[in-house]
């Protein structure tokens, strides 16, 4: 199972959704999703944005989970 850890990494940079998801240039609800471990996929230019909005690495905010 794949873990969005993108609240925590939003946490450490004190970034709001609505910031966030101006910056990404996508809806609050879509990031809501990936925020809240909803999303079934994202897209590479999607996760590229966020990366570069939160100065993080995509292994920041994505983590496998063995359950």
């Amino acid at each position: 199972m794949i873990v969005v850890n993108l609240d925590v990494v939003m946490a450490q940079r004190k970034i709001g959704l609505s910031e966030l998801a101006e910056k990404v240039d996508i809806t609050q609800a879509n990031l809501s999703i990936l925020k809240n471990n909803k999303a079934k996929a994202i897209r590479f230019s999607t996760l590229e944005a966020i990366c570069k909005a939160l100065n993080c690495q995509p292994g920041d905010i994505l983590e496998y989970a063995d359950n």
